[in-house]
């Protein structure tokens, strides 16, 4: 192709703007278009800041894969090499309490945004080498047992509503490659955590729960089991994906690091008492508070990483001890955005520059 014109939805959102940020750091030939419709969680203040040369090879443009028109004209416009596909709306607690904006957006957004660039894959040279990387999550996988790993192969078996969506999306996307050779790859990856993460998700709630001496509410004994993936490296699996990964195949992205939800607390607690001079009575374990278990809480993921070494080479280059400690330093140090996405001011921002364009 003429040039790299990099197609990522949901690129304002937590997982996408990392991502965006490594791949301007590290494909220099890139030029990367962000499409975001820019829900509560999708913020344009995380893609603030970039240098120079990075800046001028980035495009936000404000639109919504629910809209099948729309869709269909941006990909009349632009001529994409390839698409990472990461908007979803991706909080288990509010697909609890309103299901319809997944199904609405997981579903119905990625068959419009899969149909739509089928249809422009049919229309260019295949041998450019288009692909097509769907994000999703080891959520379709349902629950484990004390042993055992998620691998490719294992049946799905979702337990709420998000993940429920996300296993559909999943099929969609397969389906595509098996019926009419779309140039497609599903990766399903464990817990991220990083910078730029929504405080609704049990690390920076906790991180900023602590900072503000507000109670630290964990569901049920705590012991549930999830398996965490530091975002840097969840991004760099995705570059190699893209590169070296065979269309129609499925990889699971895991960070190897296993903790129960209640030693991540503690794990918190320990750090931000060292960093706030926090002791005996006033330690923040003070604060936890166990609290109702939602419906249909898995107990345990755990993912199984040996294909994407095997086949690609790829495995996570932090260790959590690391990635934890820069985790809550970002935090502490980028108070100013934790503000401004708790008052709702980047809303306001939204609405000044984005939506009264429409």
């Amino acid at each position: 192709m003429e040039k790299n014109i990099i197609l990522v939805t949901g690129g304002a959102g937590f997982i996408g703007s990392n991502f965006i940020r490594h791949a301007l750091e590290v494909k220099p030939e890139w030029h990367v278009v962000n499409l975001d419709s820019l829900t509560y969680a999708g913020n344009p203040a995380n893609l603030d800041g970039l240098p120079p040369g990075h800046a001028d090879r980035y495009t936000f443009i404000h639109g919504d894969i629910r809209n099948r028109a729309f869709l269909d004209e941006l990909f009349k416009k632009e001529r994409f090499s390839g698409v990472f596909h990461f908007a979803a709306e991706s909080h288990v607690d509010r697909s609890i309490r309103g299901p319809s904006a997944f199904i609405e957006t997981n579903i119905n957004g990625t068959f419009n945004l899969i149909d739509v660039s089928h249809t422009y894959w049919k229309r260019i040279d295949s041998t450019d080498g288009f692909k097509f990387i769907h994000v999703s999550t080891d959520e379709v996988y349902g629950s484990l047992g004390p042993e055992g790993y998620f691998t490719e192969t294992t049946p799905y078996d979702p337990s709420s509503p998000y993940s429920a969506s996300k296993a559909s999306s999943d099929h969609l996307v397969k389906a595509y490659f098996r019926t009419f050779g779309f140039p497609s790859v599903v990766t399903n990856c464990s817990n991220n955590y990083g910078p730029f993460q929504f405080p609704e998700k049990l690390i920076p709630l906790i991180i900023l729960n602590i900072i503000e001496k507000k109670d630290l509410p964990v569901y049920g004994d705590g012991k549930n089991v999830r398996d965490w993936l530091y975002v840097e490296d969840h991004c760099d699996a995705l570059l190699q994906v893209y590169e070296k990964g065979t269309v129609g195949e499925t990889y699971n992205i895991g960070g190897g690091a296993e903790r129960q939800n209640i030693d991540i607390v503690h794990v918190l607690c320990n750090m931000l008492d060292d960093r706030l001079n926090r002791s005996g009575k006033n330690s923040s374990v003070n604060l936890i508070r166990y609290v109702k278990d939602r419906p249909g809480h898995d107990r345990r993921y755990a993912i199984d990483a040996a294909k994407i070494k095997k086949e690609i080479g790829w495995e996570p280059a932090h260790e959590f001890t690391d990635a934890i400690e820069k985790t809550v330093d970002w935090y502490m140090n980028n108070m100013k955005w934790v503000d401004a996405v708790r008052s709702g001011d980047y809303l306001n921002w939204i609405q000044d520059n984005y939506r009264n364009r429409q």
